[in-house]
């Protein structure tokens, strides 16, 4: 019996959605992009309209072939990809990769949860692929890869290998280095308040504080009071002065809950308040949305689409808010009506739903058994800002004394001096009982204030102690980040689902590190910048940034083609690029002096570039040839890190008989002969209990199966192993097992790969013995063994050695690339060609799936539906 094909993204949501949707529908996953564009090239047609090249990716040739095969049996298919324009260009390329024939129906399916209901109710009214969608994504994918393609080689010439630049990631490091700057370049201010403490006039009465705030009928501002010398004169005028109350202001101060999560506003509250980073928010959030066993309802969704920059939510989930607000705290706490937000993110895609529960009375504490400690968290804070979203406003009773001050307050006329008392008491919580938000470093919390004794206008008050406090204007805090998605998302750059890859790879690529959860920008991220200023003013710009941006957002909406954006933008930027080639300073070679002395010689060290990055060397180079580590402090200044010591003390090469130093190697620090480069003996190293160093490296009684001469063991980056003393004439190494012995050579069997004809291997697995092409990592065939419990016969040396050597392995099964290169063959039929219009178009669909209504007035619609 045929059935219909869904093919979803994840193999997680694919095991749920099959629940639902019951034996008619078989549901399988596309493990992510099935293609992309290739790793090793530019990947685009400048020439034919920026045509992309694309290629299905070497780890799903398999998943490809087999989405293939599962196309062949089913009688429809249903694309379920996410439901934002990644998901739709997804959609697309599993379209094109899985050559579905045109004779077969193809609906494009978008559920915002995972849920049976929304599950099912998508499935009965699908669309079709929006090209709009699709084109905009692939907009963003070729600018993205021609500024990154493009530019990286530029900055691995100039400043060192395994750089990269980009649209996004690069204005964000300048926002980091700029911040630093601005903290390091910030010249604190000095000013001065006069304060009060006073209090009623019976014995025992609870003191208040009041601030000056006029003088002679001047308001004071932040710097009136700019010196000790003004403060001590104001608080000289003031002695024997009396205090009475000339104003008492009281009115209901109303404070409204804050919106549902979008994923920015989630990554900033996980951030604080749970100490989670965005990379991690979003895997939390990816589990909670792709559904979780909880038992009496089986696996269910617990969360929408974590993806998203809208506020809205669907009538229902507000009417099932107030229910259950209604219910547990109370009519009061209900509002009039649902509270509505909108949406202030440039951009923002309203289609969509904000971050919610799935089910508003799936409260916390039910789910806590059937969810890890994470999950728990973040499920927790969701629910809580959405049912807070929905509750009425916390009303404060805000009061307002003014406190006149003089010597002669009897008399006519205003009084010399005014302070200013403010105190705030919570009379009604409203969502305030579920939920309240954190703040930034930096930010105020206006509601909290002091609780002001009763006071009557005309009352003569006590002083209880006159203050002169100094303060200083604060630097602006460091980025953490949640600040910089937050600024990100401020300025219009970059959009949900680029905030934690960005935050991931500037990270990665060392251009800032984090330090007490603020991101510090590293020396090799200020350099950068610099140069990327300078040379591509454009490309770092937050405008230009925040247009191109929108471009994308008028493609999507159908308002302009991606072609003519690309070329818009492509053309100066390589003017640009040539020009940057012949004029940007190399990096590599320059040395930035310090004030720091050489241990050796006492000339000053320089900060130098090298293969793992920025070091100190002494500036009387090759004179003095002192090298070390740098390390910066708290406030980034450059110091030179403590030099390791030997436990031994010093070494000597066993191969030459030269000194051994230490060396700072990507992994860690080893030892390395100074006879280098006509000795390249080097030795690893390993912390001991003081902190000292000593040699990892033990002779072991294992002798080298090749030529006999002694193993050494060492400790690499996958852990320790066996290595011969007589490298580098023989390089053999050996993997040890969980004992530490040598773990046995592969044993070949009599057996041959049916795909490439290298022999079979006998291989120990998890779950048991298993036969593995000795061809691998070209070929990756593996066999069980017979179920009769058969073994095939294991050959002998001499056997291994007359062995004829087999054909080089060719390319995978499944794994043909399908290239975009001409406007004619870039795509069977699809959206976002080489063209700036879609015009494929898509069989009559012969079967329409149940209760959709769509499909009765499709004749010869397009597969990829056109922009209106």
């Amino acid at each position: 019996m045929a059935q219909k094909l869904l093919i979803v993204e994840s193999p997680a949501k694919a095991k749920t959605i099959q629940k639902y949707l019951g034996p008619g529908y078989k549901v399988q996953a596309s493990m992510g992009h099935v293609r992309d564009l290739p790793k090793s090239k530019l990947g685009v047609d400048i020439d034919n309209d920026f045509a992309p090249e694309y290629e299905v990716t070497s780890d799903k040739s398999k998943v490809v072939s087999e989405l293939r095969s599962a196309v062949k049996n089913a009688d429809a298919v249903y694309l379920a990809t996410d439901p934002d324009r990644e998901g739709e260009a997804i959609a697309w390329h599993v379209l094109e990769a899985a050559r579905i024939p045109k004779s077969k129906p193809v609906y494009r399916v978008t559920f915002q949860e995972i849920t049976k209901p929304a599950v099912q109710y998508a499935v009965a009214h699908p669309r079709q692929i929006d090209a709009r969608l699709v084109d905009a994504q692939q907009a963003r994918r070729v600018l993205d890869r021609l500024v990154g393609y493009r530019l990286s080689p530029l900055l691995w010439d100039k400043v060192k290998r395994g750089l990269s630049a980009g649209r996004v990631q690069s204005v964000a490091v300048r926002l980091v280095v700029e911040r630093e700057r601005e903290i390091e370049n910030f010249k604190p201010q000095e000013y001065w308040t006069i304060e009060a403490d006073l209090a009623k006039q019976q014995p025992n009465s609870r003191p208040f504080r009041a601030v000056l705030v006029e003088r002679a009928g001047k308001k004071l501002g932040k710097f009136d009071i700019g010196t000790k010398a003004a403060a001590d004169t104001i608080v000289a005028e003031l002695q024997g002065a009396g205090y009475r109350v000339e104003k008492i202001t009281r009115k209901d101060k109303k404070r409204t809950p804050a919106p549902p999560f979008t994923t920015s506003t989630l990554q900033q509250e996980a951030s604080r308040k749970l100490g989670f980073g965005a990379k991690k928010t979003m895997l939390v959030a990816q589990q909670l949305y792709e559904g979780i066993d909880i038992g009496s309802e089986g696996t269910v969704g617990l969360i929408t689409y974590m993806r998203t920059d809208s506020v809205s939510v669907s009538r229902q989930a507000q009417d099932e808010a107030r229910a259950l607000i209604g219910e547990k705290y109370g009519p009061d706490y209900v509002p009039d009506k649902p509270n509505a937000y909108r949406t202030k993110a440039k951009g923002a895609q309203e289609a969509h739903e904000a971050i919610r529960p799935t089910g508003v009375q799936r409260e916390p504490a039910r789910l806590r058994t059937v969810l890890n400690r994470d999950q728990f968290r973040l499920y927790d804070l969701i629910w809580k800002r959405f049912v807070a979203s929905q509750m009425a406003a916390a009303i404060f009773d805000s009061t307002t004394v003014d406190i006149g001050a003089g010597r002669q307050l009897n008399g006519a006329g205003t009084v010399p001096y005014l302070f200013r008392a403010t105190g705030s008491v919570l009379k009604f919580p409203g969502f305030l009982a579920v939920y309240n938000v954190d703040l930034d470093e930096g930010e105020e919390d206006e509601d909290r204030e002091a609780i002001l004794p009763p006071l009557a206008e005309h009352e003569l008050l006590r002083l209880i102690e006159l203050l002169a406090l100094q303060h200083w204007t604060q630097p602006p805090p460091r980025y953490t980040e949640a600040s910089l998605v937050k600024e990100l998302e401020k300025l219009g750059i970059g959009r949900p689902s680029t905030y934690a890859p960005t935050i991931s790879t500037i990270e990665a690529r060392e251009y800032v590190q984090s330090a007490d959860k603020k991101l510090v920008p590293t020396s090799l991220g200020g350099v950068v910048t610099d140069l990327l200023v300078e040379h591509f003013p454009n490309i770092v710009d937050y405008n230009f940034t925040s247009q191109m941006e929108q471009q994308l957002d008028d493609i999507a909406e159908g308002e302009r083609e991606w072609v003519p954006v690309i070329r818009g933008f492509y053309h100066p930027f390589e003017d640009t690029l040539a020009k940057a080639k012949l004029e940007m300073r190399g990096v590599k070679g320059e040395t930035v002096e310090t004030d720091i002395s050489c241990p050796n010689c006492g000339a000053p060290l320089g900060i130098k570039w090298g293969k793992n990055g920025e070091f100190l060397a002494c500036t009387r180079h090759p004179d003095c040839a002192f090298t070390g580590d740098l390390v910066r402090d708290a406030d980034n200044r450059v110091q030179l890190a403590a030099q390791p010591q030997l436990a031994a003390g010093a070494q000597t090469c066993d191969k030459c008989g030269r000194e051994m130093a230490v060396k700072q190697g990507r992994f860690g620090p080893f030892l390395a002969c100074t006879g280098y480069p006509e000795c390249k003996n080097i030795r690893n190293l390993q912390k001991t209990s003081d902190g000292s160093l000593a040699v990892a490296e033990q002779v072991t009684e294992h002798a080298c199966p090749k030529c006999q001469k002694p193993m050494i063991r060492k400790s690499g980056r996958w852990g320790p192993y066996l290595a011969c003393t007589d490298y580098p004439d023989c390089k053999t190494i050996q993997k040890l097992d969980r004992n530490g012995q040598p773990k046995p050579p592969a044993q070949i069997t009599d057996k041959v790969c049916p795909e490439s004809g290298h022999p079979l291997a006998l291989k120990q697995g998890r779950f048991g013995p298993f036969l593995s092409c000795t061809g691998y990592p070209r070929c990756r065939h593996m066999e069980k063994l017979p179920a009769d419990g058969t073994m095939p016969r294991i050959l002998t040396d001499a056997e291994v050695a007359a062995l004829p050597k087999p054909e080089p392995v060719k390319a995978a099964k499944g794994a043909a690339t399908t290239k975009a290169s001409t406007a004619k063959n870039t795509t069977r039929r699809g959206a976002a060609t080489g063209t700036s219009k879609s015009t494929a178009q898509r069989p009559s669909a012969k079967s329409k799936p149940a209760g959709s209504t769509a499909a009765k007035t499709v004749k010869r619609s397009t597969r990829v539906k056109e922009a209106a």
